[in-house]
């Protein structure tokens, strides 16, 4: 049994907390122009999306949703909005290490951040090249 093959067997899967963590060091790593509106989005990480937000979605299958945006986007509002809730980016746990580990081939901190980038580009309603002005995830 190789080192890496010891270390792995002491590993667990990291959990709502870790996976927070690297989503708020996405959020973090944002343009300076983004900071101030990004700061102001609540995240919420859950092992899975709600059987509500997977009918509103039209999914099926909990595993195929990584990441949701509940908000209305700042090309959208308006003052005149009467505010029901703060807008909120969901990230799903179980579907993030699902796709992570079928990949293997990228860092799951990186895919957290895509996973998390690509939210936030709803929150602040970002064109593709937008995003991937800021998320270069090809590379």
């Amino acid at each position: 049994m190789g080192a890496d093959m010891g270390e792995w067997t002491r590993r667990c899967a990291p959990g709502l907390d870790e996976i927070e963590a690297m989503a708020e060091a996405a959020r973090a790593a944002l343009p300076v122009a983004f900071a101030a509106q990004a700061a102001g989005i609540v995240l919420r990480v859950e092992d899975f999306a709600s059987d509500e937000m997977l009918d509103e979605m039209q999914i099926e299958d909990g595993f195929e949703l990584t990441g949701l945006y509940d908000g209305i986007p700042l090309t959208q509002k308006s003052v005149m909005d009467q505010p029901i809730g703060p807008d909120v980016i969901w990230l799903f746990r179980r579907p993030i290490l699902d796709e992570w580990a079928a990949r293997g081939d990228i860092a799951l901190g990186a895919l957290v951040a895509h996973v998390m980038v690509h939210e936030m580009a709803h929150h602040f309603g970002w064109s593709d090249d937008d995003i991937a002005a800021i998320d270069r995830w090809w590379e």
